[in-house]
C-alpha cells in the first residue's frame, strides 16, 4: 500500500500554512498544518509523515533544529525547507543536515514546488516499490525451500 500525497507544513505563521495548504490542493496534495514547531516530531512519528515542508525561522524551536531531529528519527522522511529566512548559511546548513530543497518565501508561483514535492514522492514510490519487490523475491525464495524440502 502506498502512502496517500500527504504533506505535514510546519511554520509558525498560521495564515502561511493556510495558504500554502489552497495553493496545494488543486495539485492533489493533503496538507495538514502545524503553527508549533515543538509538535512537528510527534506528528511525524504518530501519523507517520513522510513529507515535511519547514520553515526555518520559528521561535522555541527552529526548522533548522526540527529537521536535525526528523532525520534522526527517520532519514527516508523527505523534508523540503520554505522559509523567509534567506542566507547562505541556512541553506548550506539545510542541505548538510538532508533537505531535498529549499524555498524561500513569499512563493509567487507554486509550480515550482509542486515540481519538488512531485520529485519527492517519486522517490518515496520508487523505495516502496522497492521493498514490495524484495517482498516477493523473499516470499518466492521460500516457496522454491519449501517445494525443494517436499
Amino acid at each position: 500500500m502506498r502512502p496517500e500525497r500527504e504533506i505535514l507544513h510546519v511554520d509558525d505563521d498560521p495564515l502561511m500554512t493556510q495558504i500554502v495548504a489552497k495553493r496545494l490542493q488543486p495539485y492533489g496534495y493533503q496538507v495538514a498544518s502545524l503553527n508549533d514547531p515543538t509538535e512537528a516530531i510527534n506528528e511525524v512519528i504518530h501519523k507517520n509523515r513522510r513529507v515535511v515542508l519547514l520553515d526555518i525561522d520559528m521561535p522555541g524551536l527552529n526548522g533548522l533544529e526540527v529537521l536535525k531531529e526528523i532525520k534522526r528519527y527517520d532519514g527516508g522522511v523527505q523534508v523540503i525547507m520554505l522559509t523567509g529566512l534567506v542566507t547562505v548559511s541556512s541553506v548550506l546548513e539545510s542541505v548538510r543536515l538532508g533537505a531535498e530543497a529549499i524555498f524561500f518565501k513569499p512563493l509567487e508561483d507554486f509550480e515550482e514546488l509542486h515540481q519538488a514535492l512531485d520529485r519527492t514522492f517519486q522517490k518515496i514510490d520508487h523505495w516502496w516499490d522497492a521493498l514490495h519487490d524484495l517482498s516477493h523475491r523473499k516470499r518466492v525464495e521460500r516457496g522454491a525451500e519449501t517445494v525443494e524440502q517436499c
